[in-house]
C-alpha cells in the first residue's frame, strides 16, 4: 500500500434539503388536506351544480331551436322554454296526484270491507292469510303492532324533512339550470378562446359529441317510459286492477331509473293488483317479465344506437356511484355522465395514437354520432 493514499476513504457529502424545499412540501400537503375539507363541506352543492349542468346541457339544443325558429332573444326563449317545461311538470303532478287522493280516499272507504273478508277468509288476502297463519299472528302481536303504529311520528316528520329538502334541491338545480343555459354559449365560447387555435375545433368536436350523447340518451330513456306507461295501463285496465291510471304512471316514471326503477314499479303494481285478484296479479306479474325482455332486447339497444355504449359493469358502478352521490336524480344522470367520460377518455386515446377523428364516435363499434 503507497504511503500517499488514505487509509479510509472520506465519506460522500450529502446536500442538505433547503428549508424552502420542505415549507413548500408541507404547505403543499396542508393545501391539500385543506381543499379535500372543503370539498366535503361543499359536496351537496357541487352534485347540485352536476346534475343542474346535466340538464343544462340536455336543454340547450331545444333553446337553441326555439331561438332560431322564433328569432327570439336567447333570455326570452330559456325563459319560454323553462316555463314550458315547468308547466308539463305541473300537469304531469297534478295528473298523478289528484286522482292519487281520490281513489286513495276510495280505498280508505273499502279498507273496512277488506279487513272483514280477509277476516273471514275471503276475498284476495283472506286465503292467503288463512294458509300462512298470518290472522293469528296479528293476534298474538296486537300491543307490538299498535306501539310501533304509535312510534311512526318520528319517521313521519323525518320523511317531511327530507320532502323539504327535496323541494329546496330542485328550486336551486332549476335556477342553476337556468342561469348555466343562459350564460352556457357565452361562458364555453370565452374558455374555448383561451386554447390554441389548432385545439379549439377539437374542443368544440367532443363537447358537440357529449352533448348529443345526453340528448340522445333523454330522449331515447322517455321515449321508453311513455311506452311502458301505455301498455302498462293497458294491461291493467283491460285486468281490471284498480287505479290503473296512477299505478301505469308511477311505472313509467320508475321506469327512467336505470337497473331498479322497473323491477320498483313492477312490484308495486303486483301489489295493487292483489285487490282484484291473485289471478290477476299473476298476469300483471307474467306481463312485467315479459315486458323486461322486450325493454332488455329490443328497445334498449335502439336508445344505445343514439348513446354511447356501456359495458353493463361501467353502467352497474355509475348507477351506484350516483345513488350514493345524489339519491334518485344521481342515478337518473348516472350513465350518461359515464357515457361523457368514456367519449372524452376515447378522443384523448385516439389523439395519443396520432389518429384524431375526423368525425366523432360513440361505443366500441365506432359508429359516427350524427
Amino acid at each position: 500500500m503507497s504511503l500517499d493514499q488514505p487509509r479510509y476513504a472520506a465519506p460522500e457529502r450529502r446536500d442538505r434539503v433547503p428549508v424552502r424545499t420542505i415549507a413548500a412540501t408541507i404547505g403543499m400537503v396542508l393545501l391539500t388536506v385543506l381543499a379535500l375539507l372543503v370539498v366535503q363541506r361543499i359536496a351537496r352543492t357541487l352534485v347540485w351544480l352536476a346534475i343542474a349542468l346535466f340538464f343544462a346541457v340536455a336543454l340547450s339544443p331545444l333553446v337553441d331551436l326555439v331561438q332560431n325558429r322564433l328569432r327570439l332573444k336567447r333570455s326570452l326563449a330559456t325563459l319560454l322554454v323553462y316555463v314550458v317545461g315547468l308547466l308539463l311538470l305541473a300537469g304531469l303532478v297534478t295528473a298523478f296526484v289528484t286522482p292519487l287522493v281520490n281513489q286513495v280516499g276510495q280505498l280508505s272507504n273499502e279498507i273496512p270491507k277488506y279487513v272483514q273478508d280477509a277476516q273471514t277468509g275471503h276475498g284476495p288476502f283472506g286465503s292467503l292469510l288463512k294458509r300462512y297463519d298470518v290472522d293469528q299472528y296479528i293476534t298474538k302481536n296486537q300491543d307490538k303492532i299498535r306501539s310501533a303504529l304509535a312510534g311512526a311520528g318520528v319517521p313521519a316528520l323525518h320523511y317531511v324533512a327530507v320532502a323539504g329538502e327535496a323541494v329546496i334541491a330542485l328550486v336551486t338545480i332549476t335556477v342553476l339550470s337556468f342561469l348555466m343555459v343562459l350564460e352556457g354559449p357565452k361562458l364555453t365560447e370565452a374558455a374555448v378562446a383561451q386554447l390554441p387555435d389548432d385545439r379549439q375545433t377539437r374542443v368544440r368536436r367532443v363537447a358537440h359529441d357529449c352533448a348529443r350523447t345526453v340528448t340522445g340518451y333523454i330522449t331515447g330513456a322517455l321515449l321508453i317510459a311513455v311506452i311502458c306507461g301505455v301498455l302498462t295501463f293497458a294491461v291493467l285496465y283491460f285486468t281490471g286492477v284498480p287505479f290503473a291510471g296512477v299505478v301505469a304512471l308511477f311505472v313509467a316514471v320508475c321506469d327512467l331509473i336505470p337497473l331498479v326503477g322497473a323491477t320498483l314499479g313492477a312490484v308495486v303494481a303486483v301489489v295493487v293488483a292483489l285487490f282484484a285478484g291473485v289471478q290477476e296479479a299473476i298476469i300483471v306479474a307474467v306481463w312485467f317479465v315479459i315486458y323486461q325482455q322486450l325493454e332488455n332486447h329490443l328497445f334498449q339497444p335502439v336508445v344505445q344506437s343514439r348513446t354511447v355504449k356501456l359495458n353493463p359493469l361501467a353502467v352497474l358502478v355509475s348507477v351506484l356511484v350516483g345513488v350514493e352521490l345524489a339519491g334518485i336524480l344521481g342515478a337518473l344522470v348516472a350513465i350518461p355522465v359515464a357515457g361523457i367520460i368514456q367519449v372524452i377518455i376515447r378522443d384523448v386515446y385516439d389523439v395519443r395514437r396520432g389518429q384524431p377523428k375526423q368525425q366523432p364516435t360513440v361505443g366500441e363499434e365506432r359508429r359516427p354520432v350524427g
